[in-house]
């Protein structure tokens, strides 16, 4: 396609249309982050702060999905004009990637050298272009971006689109009444309704602050903070039950919040979490819904040199294009010291209704 100029841009009927073009810029922004499953409402910055730039990947955009050469080239010219326009690098690597031409990996690495934090999350798609996953979580800044705005249609998508019960699974693992209670990436407070009428004192943390002003207004908690997993300090505090629902899909490496964990829990204490299932050689993979799933047989010996007996249960957690997802429900009770550690491992199936 041949470069466009100013006068050629200008006398477009594309150009006219404002209306158009607004409505569009939504459209993009909904199409860049559905190539990234489940993470479609990550807030993207579509303006490159250039108004040549923004038109031509406006033009690019309504070439799609007929012509992807031609649209990757129009916001190769974009971005010519706007080289630190992050959203326009990233869009440029999905556009590539998804029709199967070449400079995927340039355009995604050029987004992360634009923005480190990775807002976008252009190192996870780097890592599912690879053959193995180099990162051992999601960038802190992309998961807090993500949820903060989806927050508002958070329980709406996950509850009532995606039939998601990992809280009342778990919170059938939880053994009787407990005192305190410590729930790692409460979200909105869906395993706080579980664990509120089986604990004395509910503390909730979370990295996002929309997620925490939803879970707020419900009123669950006696006590909630926004904290990142991947940067906790040394536990000044300890607590007899730690949750974690729906949260490891977000981290690969499991060993330094179990260990965290294994320091934050009384002798006795019990750390319930889910996670989905991988069944392969690897202790965790990045899927290709940009989730992290775990071996059940990592976590057994992950959780055994940390302290901890297991149980673990088998179950689907939610469905995801009308397929369910299995995963894995762990109680895991942290040994006192004085009682032999258990090696036969309980793992049980359960079955969708």
């Amino acid at each position: 396609m041949p470069r466009l100029t100013c006068a050629e841009w200008g006398s477009s009927p594309l150009c006219q249309l404002d209306g158009a073009i607004d409505a569009r810029k939504c459209a993009i922004a909904d199409d860049m982050l559905r190539s990234i499953p489940d993470t479609s409402m990550i807030p993207v910055l579509m303006s490159s702060g250039d108004l040549i730039a923004d038109r031509r990947a406006d033009y690019a955009e309504a070439l799609l999905p007929d012509d992807p050469a031609s649209a990757a080239e129009l916001y190769e010219q974009a971005l010519a004009l706007a080289p630190h326009w992050t959203a326009g690098w990233y869009r440029l690597g999905d556009i590539r990637d998804k029709s199967g031409l070449s400079g995927a990996v340039e355009a995604f690495e050029t987004a992360l050298a634009c923005d480190p934090a990775d807002r976008l999350g252009a190192s996870l798609r780097l890592d599912m272009l690879r053959d193995r996953s180099m990162a051992d979580a999601m960038p802190p800044a992309f998961v807090e971006a993500l949820f903060d705005q989806y927050a508002p249609k958070f329980e709406a998508a996950l509850v009532d689109q995606l039939s998601y019960c990992g809280p009342q699974l778990m919170a059938e693992q939880i053994a009787g009444p407990v005192g305190s209670v410590l729930d790692l990436g409460c979200g909105t407070g869906l395993m706080g309704v579980e664990l509120r009428p089986r604990c004395a004192k509910l503390t909730g943390w979370d990295i996002s602050a929309e997620m925490l002003r939803s879970c707020r207004a419900k009123g669950i908690y006696d006590r909630l903070e926004k904290r990142d997993l991947n940067a906790l300090p040394a536990p000044d505090q300890t607590w007899d039950l730690i949750t974690a629902a729906d949260v490891f899909i977000y981290l690969g490496a499991l060993e330094k919040i179990t260990g965290w964990v294994a320091m934050a829990l009384r002798p006795e204490g019990q750390f319930v979490f889910s996670v989905e299932e991988h069944n392969g050689p690897e202790a965790y993979v990045l899927q290709d819904t940009c989730r992290y799933a775990h071996s059940a047989p990592a976590l057994q010996d992950l959780l055994y040199q940390a302290g901890f007996d297991c149980r673990m249960t088998r179950a689907v957690l939610r469905m995801d294009r009308d397929a369910p997802v299995w995963g894995l429900i762990v109680l895991a009770t942290k040994r006192d010291g004085s009682s032999p550690a258990s090696t036969d491992g309980h793992y049980t199936a359960r079955l969708p209704a």
